[in-house]
């Protein structure tokens, strides 16, 4: 039985605003300091990772989990900082103190936003 194609696109519109209601805001940063990392010691994790503040830690239950981010605007006065892309990132660190929620990769914030912003507003998806 084939299912009609007005029930599919609904599906998939319903799924994209659940997905928008239950992302989280927040802040972002970037770092460039990849190893070690709380998560993996010396074992690097590859580029494309973000590191969890303290709320977000747990003692660590959070290492491993992924988070698909999006930049939703500035924090400062670089207009449009956003590039409208999203991302998923891996968790392989602790930022205690870093100043956001996450602190990702100078590679994956390039992705999502200009790294002269320095600072952004997202949202994020576990």
């Amino acid at each position: 039985m084939e299912i009609p194609k007005i029930c599919l696109l609904t599906i998939g519109v319903v799924t994209t605003l659940l997905s928008i209601a239950l992302a989280t805001p927040g802040t972002a940063t970037f770092n460039t300091q990849y190893v070690p990392s709380a998560c993996s010691g010396k074992t690097p994790q590859g580029i494309i990772i973000v590191a969890a503040s303290d709320p977000l830690w747990k003692n660590g239950a959070i290492c491993g989990k992924t988070f698909n981010i999006t930049c939703t605007g500035p924090t400062n006065l670089v207009p449009h900082p956003c590039t409208g892309k999203s991302i998923v990132v891996k968790i392989v660190d602790h930022c205690p103190g870093c100043g956001g929620t996450l602190d990702l990769s100078k590679e994956a914030f390039s992705t999502i936003a200009n790294p002269v912003a320095g600072v952004i507003k997202i949202d994020y998806v576990q």
